[in-house]
C-alpha cells in the first residue's frame, strides 16, 4: 500500500515537473525599441534591440520604417561596429513647422547591413542605438521593422499591438508621455518600468518567468500532498502490525 502510494505521488510529481518546464520555457523574442517610453517635444536615445530567434541561421540586416504620419526633425544613428548604415529620406506630403523651421522631408527608413564576421549569431542579440527629436505630439509611434536572416527568411514586426492579445509579430513601440510643468519628462509609470525590467532581462517577454514561478508553486503542493499521503500510509501500516 505505501508503495503503491509514494509511486502515485512520485507520478504526480513528475508531471508537475514536466509542466513547470513547459511553462518556464522562454517567450519568443521580439524586436523591441529601449527604453520603452519617452517625452513629447524632447528628444532622447532609444535602441533597436534585435534578438537572433533561429538556431541554424544569423540576423544579417534590420531595416526600421520611420512613420511618415509623425515625421522626426533629427535623426542620428551611432555606428555598430561591422555594421553599415543607411538612413533614406522621402518628402513629406505636408511640410511640418518645428523649432529650426519648416521641415520639408524627414528620415523615412534605415537599414543596418552586417559584414560577415558581425552577424548576429544563435543566442546572442545586437542593440542599434539611434538619437532622435523633437519628439511628435502623439501618444506612441510605431516602427516597423523587418529582421532578414542568412539563409534568406525575413521576419516582419510590423504589427500594431492593442490592449487585447499580443500579435505574433509585435511592431517596435515608442510611448510618448505628455511633458511635466518646466518641460520636464513626465515620471515614467511604475507599469512601465517593470515592464523594461523585464525587457531588460530576457530581451523579450517576460511571461515565461512568471509560468515558471507559478509552475515552481504547483510542484511545492504536489510535493506536500504525496508527503502527507506517505506519513497516513506508514501510519495505518503501524497500527495494523
Amino acid at each position: 500500500m505505501r508503495t503503491a502510494l509514494f509511486t502515485r505521488g512520485a507520478a504526480v510529481l513528475a508531471a508537475v515537473a514536466a509542466g513547470v518546464l513547459v511553462l518556464a520555457a522562454p517567450a519568443s523574442a521580439h524586436v523591441t525599441v529601449n527604453p520603452k517610453e519617452a517625452a513629447q517635444g524632447g528628444y532622447t536615445k532609444i535602441a533597436f534591440r534585435v534578438p537572433n530567434e533561429k538556431d541554424d541561421a544569423s540576423t544579417v540586416k534590420l531595416e526600421v520604417t520611420f512613420p511618415a504620419d509623425t515625421p522626426i526633425a533629427s535623426v542620428s544613428l551611432k555606428p555598430v561596429a561591422g555594421w553599415t548604415a543607411q538612413a533614406d529620406r522621402a518628402k513629406l506630403a505636408q511640410p511640418v513647422k518645428t523649432h529650426n523651421g519648416e521641415l520639408t522631408e524627414a528620415v523615412s527608413k534605415v537599414t543596418w547591413t552586417a559584414a560577415a564576421d558581425a552577424v548576429i549569431k544563435p543566442g546572442t542579440f545586437q542593440e542599434f542605438e539611434v538619437s532622435l527629436g523633437p519628439l511628435p505630439q502623439v501618444d506612441q509611434i510605431v516602427f516597423k521593422a523587418l529582421q532578414t536572416y542568412s539563409d534568406g527568411d525575413v521576419v516582419r514586426w510590423i504589427d500594431t499591438p492593442t490592449d487585447g492579445a499580443e500579435p505574433e509579430h509585435p511592431a517596435p513601440v515608442l510611448k510618448l508621455t505628455k511633458a511635466a510643468a518646466g518641460g520636464a519628462a513626465a515620471t515614467p509609470t511604475t507599469a512601465a518600468l517593470l515592464a523594461e525590467t523585464k525587457a531588460d532581462g530576457d530581451g523579450g517577454s517576460g511571461a515565461g518567468t512568471g509560468f515558471g514561478i507559478a509552475g515552481s508553486a504547483l510542484g511545492l503542493v504536489a510535493l506536500v500532498i504525496a508527503l502527507l499521503a506517505y506519513r497516513r500510509s506508514g501510519a495505518s501500516t503501524g497500527a495494523r502490525s
